[in-house]
């Protein structure tokens, strides 16, 4: 009973997390639009990783906090602060220069790549149902792809950055998993956040000295809503989860950040909502739900051939 309740609140602060993603890609794009998107996500990173390690360190909000040893704050440096430093590049760009719900159903289709990397191809029906899995989501991604290889309008190189970002994604949550076995999951998502905006802070400064900043109270005031509710709150709740459940499993939640991310862009940027766009969620929802389901709990098929 008690781990059906666990299950119950982790699965709650996902739906949370994906609700505060969806409108922080709204705001990102926003942004961005206007800010350097290095710069963007830089900022938002380092002052929100630091915010949250803070929090950790001097409160009991969070649990213990437990001091790094040299080896665990390498490997935070090199496999959580950089692989979400390369993240961060590729999906503000891709913000930039593409739809947010576009971006949004990339970073949707991110769980079929983290199941392809959990298991490698074997003669079984778990590997059938995962390829399969991946060539409904890949699908899905060529209809994006597809009106920009023909219509000039369509840009493809924000298409190209939208399907980095989700492969970086998945690296990510995997790199995640993997540290959170011997390092407290919100203290990895501090440390990651505030690890890549070190990495990142040269190339955001060379942003700034060749395009200049505006600073006004409407950017500020995004940008500091997304530190906190972008960054700080949704992070320490989804690397907790990581701790207690798959990778796989907790991105499935992904799953809903295009829903959530195209009606918050709808509403609060007017952006369209396209029948390429819809046929695409169609394809990567079923890619993933081909993905995650037991099948053979349902269908009584046998595991192996």
């Amino acid at each position: 009973m008690s781990e059906n309740k666990n299950n119950t609140a982790i699965a709650g602060s996902l739906l949370l997390v994906v609700l505060l993603w969806g409108g922080n890609n709204a705001g990102t794009k926003w942004l961005v639009a206007e800010w350097p998107p290095i710069f963007t996500g830089m900022t938002r990173f380092l002052f929100a990783g630091m915010i949250l390690l803070a929090v950790l360190r001097f409160t009991k909000l969070l649990g213990d906090f437990q001091p790094l040893d040299p080896v665990q704050r390498k490997q935070l440096w090199l496999r959580g602060g950089l692989s979400l430093a390369a993240y961060t590049v590729v999906f503000c760009w891709a913000l930039r220069l593409t739809a947010a719900s576009h971006v949004a159903l990339y970073i949707g289709a991110s769980p079929v790549w983290a199941l392809l990397v959990e298991q490698r191809p074997q003669k079984n029906w778990s590997s059938v149902r995962r390829y399969g899995a991946a060539l409904l989501a890949m699908g899905g991604v060529l209809v994006l792809f597809w009106p920009a290889l023909k219509n000039s309008s369509f840009n493809l190189a924000g298409e190209c950055c939208g399907l980095a970002s989700s492969l970086f994604w998945a690296n990510y949550n995997h790199q995640s998993r993997q540290l959170a076995r011997s390092i407290h999951g919100v203290e990895v998502a501090a440390n990651s956040m505030w690890m890549s905006g070190v990495w990142l802070l040269p190339f955001a400064l060379i942003e700034v000295s060749q395009h200049g900043l505006l600073l006004d109270s409407p950017h500020l005031g995004v940008q500091s809503l997304a530190i906190l509710f972008g960054g700080v709150v949704p992070y320490a709740m989804w690397n907790s989860a990581l701790r207690h459940w798959p990778t796989s499993r907790v991105m499935l939640f992904n799953n809903f950040i295009p829903l959530s991310t195209t009606t918050w862009a709808h509403y609060a940027l007017g952006e369209p909502i396209t029948p390429t766009f819809c046929t695409a969620m169609v394809l990567i929802v079923a890619g993933v739900a081909l993905g995650q389901m037991d099948w053979t709990k349902i269908f009584k098929d046998p595991e192996s051939f």
